[in-house]
């Protein structure tokens, strides 16, 4: 059975779960900061969009006229506009209901014409003192491209200063990356009233002071806009150039890329948005965007609770893993049992922890390790730089193509190399996206292995906000296996076979398709069968030819999917028997599992694989087995209370609605506040 026509387009189940994320800033019963966040977390998400996706797209629609080809690509684009635009109408009326309701709580978010003599005092000596050192005025002359210098994705004013019809333009960048985006008014007469102003309107308040003696005007204003540009870019193909001096080129690359999406206050003057778009060369209707009076919503992720702590979700402290507390060291532990976290549940601090006894354990020999994404300040960095000064093998395999994290993997390259340890960069065609540690021991004369495997990055920062596992094991079938990817990152040519993990893009989707076709073979024998996955992305079209395939035999498949989901459930006499879930709470969910029933034997995995063709095919994945029965069981349970949310999950289906599941006469659950209790009972 072809799957074409029960194939969703990802560009537009993506935007069905930003729409998700939309809701949760509707949602009244979610604390009202936190609805104001997640404004801000819709609007980033946005951008990437369009910085990846959309930009995408165009490029297809591109390709396609030039060559007469009619593939869709413009009605896909067209339909991408239609839902963003619509969703923006949305955004914008939850953002005025929520201005009103902060203003309920004595928090108001003022604009410069808004304030009072003593605010306005105050702010005129916050602006002379704290932020006008940072503001460098470009002038639009003829002589000025701003296309090879203003930054992706932040916000500028274009201020117009105008005296008997002649006119001087002038961009101001807001220095959000060293100032804060929301000013906290100091208290005035009554104490419960909190006031809050954005930067962009400090800046407007003082546009005087910044360019009074240098321009003749009489009339002086300033709108917003921000770009958007296309994230991908070319890598010089010279044999000459370092895989570093590459990614460098391309970087700037990027940076005076075309934008893919210009957008403005709706209010900007004709003739100023005229200018703007004439000096950008943009020249498509389809990239320019009205919008508000503000832009780079994302800064919202942060904004400031200056109410009561009942603003904010209740905090769920990390939990301290009962194995590691009760034992002297972090491999006495693992060599105990196997050890299996769930962030941000489990404290992060158990795998830092890890590596920094490994970086000073006169036992220990070698330490490997994957890195795509880390913290700024990276803590795990360091304890590696700390081994190496040890005298401990280090070797960092460390993926420079990680999308908007390249500049900062360059960097910990850099510093990485210079302290003595082994930096290898995976194999050219492929990005290394496994999330893979093993430290080498010297006991009792031989040499033992401990290995991590796990769902998501090691980065300090997101594990406090991203749901992930990572497994922590002794067992030496599995180490070995993880040494022998290692292996195959340094020499690709030399392939190793796999008893236990899946690893992309030597066995993965022959795996998988071998599991499904397992449980299709049990179906039609009679015999109980159930496939329950939770992933970030479901897009691939052979594995979804399989579950639908599944289906028809009448396996149950259950799918927890927190963001693209290409197949359609319920589709009669295609997908009936597939029901498909997604969940968007507090935390993102993150990780990738897999329970196949196996006729009562089941398998459950772990993986850092998304179902999509990319990961199965063109990136270096791995996918473990979970061997302990009470971990298996673990996890099962964990899948069960998702599936049995009746508060934070909403159904997927052909019609792309993001109705909440019904809660009928069931209990009320919230999975992850269930899942926080679940595990803090066996950690007590």
């Amino acid at each position: 059975m072809g799957t074409e026509k029960w194939y969703l387009e990802k560009e537009l189940s993506w935007l069905s779960f930003n729409e998700r994320v939309l809701q949760e800033a509707m949602d009244k019963s979610v604390p009202l900061i936190e609805r104001v966040r997640f404004l801000g977390i819709f609007s980033n998400n946005q951008d990437e969009f369009f910085r990846v996706r959309v930009a995408d797209v165009k490029r297809r629609v591109m390709i396609d006229a030039d060559s007469g080809r009619t593939n869709g690509a413009a009605s896909l684009l067209q339909q991408i506009q239609q839902k963003v635009v619509r969703l923006g109408e949305i955004f914008d009326e939850t953002y005025k209901e929520l201005i009103v309701t902060l203003a309920r709580q004595n928090i108001f978010l003022l604009n410069e014409s808004q304030i009072d003599p003593d605010q306005e005092h105050w702010l005129r000596r916050y602006f002379e003192n704290e932020v006008r050192a940072y503001l460098s005025p470009i002038v639009l002359n003829a002589g000025i491209n701003p296309v090879h210098f203003l930054k992706d994705e932040h916000t500028y004013l274009c201020v117009g200063m105008s005296k008997n019809h002649h006119h001087h333009y002038a961009l101001v960048e807001i220095p959000t990356d060293v100032l804060p985006r929301f000013v906290v008014l100091p208290p005035g007469k009554s104490r419960r009233k909190k006031s809050i102003i954005i930067m962009d309107n400090v800046i407007r308040l003082c546009l005087n002071e910044l360019f009074a003696g240098f321009f003749d005007y009489d009339q002086i204003t300033a709108h917003a806009f921000k770009m958007t540009r296309d994230a991908e870019y070319d890598l010089s193909d010279q044999l000459d150039q370092s895989l570093l001096e590459k990614m460098s080129d391309g970087l700037k690359q990027r940076l005076t890329a075309l934008p893919v999406r210009f957008v403005h206050d709706r209010d900007m003057p004709a003739d100023m948005l005229a200018n703007l778009l004439h000096k950008l060369d943009i020249q498509h209707h389809d990239a320019v965007m009205p919008g508000g009076r503000y832009h780079n919503f994302k800064d919202f992720i942060g904004f400031p609770n200056v109410g009561r702590q009942h603003l904010v979700n209740r905090p769920l402290p990390p939990l301290k893993c009962r194995e590691f507390r009760d034992s002297p060291s972090s491999f006495d532990a693992i060599r105990r049992r196997d050890i299996l976290l769930y962030f941000p549940y489990h404290s992060f601090s158990h795998v830092t922890e890890f590596v920094r006894q490994a970086s000073f354990d006169p036992a220990v020999v070698s330490i490997k390790m994957n890195v795509y994404r880390v913290a700024s300040l990276s803590r795990i960095m360091y304890s590696l730089m700390d081994a190496a000064n040890n005298g401990k093998q280090v070797t960092v395999v460390i993926e420079l193509r990680a999308r908007f994290d390249e500049a900062a993997n360059i960097d910990w390259a850099k510093q990485l190399t210079e302290a003595g340890i082994t930096v290898e960069f995976g194999v050219p065609s492929l990005k290394v996206h496994s999330k893979l540690c093993l430290v080498t021991r010297r006991e009792e004369g031989r040499l033992v292995q401990y290995a991590h495997v796990g769902t998501g990055n090691f980065n300090e920062k997101t594990a406090n906000i991203y749901t992930d596992f990572s497994l922590l094991t002794a067992n030496q079938e599995l180490t070995q296996e993880v040494a022998a990817v290692f292996d195959f990152i340094r020499q690709p040519y030399r392939r190793s076979k796999f008893q236990h993990l899946l690893v992309s893009p030597l066995n993965q989707r022959r795996g998988l398709y071998a599991m499904i076709d397992a449980e299709i073979a049990h179906a039609r024998q009679g015999l109980p069968a159930r496939i329950v996955l939770k992933l970030n992305n479901l897009v691939d079209k052979g594995l979804i030819h399989r579950l639908y395939a599944a289906s028809q035999a009448g396996v149950d498949v259950d799918l927890i999917i927190r963001g693209m989901c290409s197949l359609l459930p319920g589709v009669p006499g295609v997908s009936e028997r597939i029901r498909a879930i997604s969940i968007v709470d507090r935390y993102l969910e993150h990780p990738r599992v897999m329970v196949f029933h196996n006729n009562g034997q089941p398998r459950v995995y772990l993986s850092s694989a998304d179902w999509m063709t990319r990961n199965m095919d063109f990136r270096v994945e791995v996918t473990t087995p979970i061997l302990e029965p009470s971990l298996r069981r673990r996890v099962m349970d964990l899948l069960e209370l998702q599936l049995n949310d009746t508060t934070k999950a909403r159904v997927l289906d052909a019609g792309q609605g993001n109705r909440y599941v019904s809660r009928g006469n069931r209990r009320k659950v919230r999975s992850q506040t269930a899942t926080y209790d679940y595990l803090k009972a066996l950690e007590e």
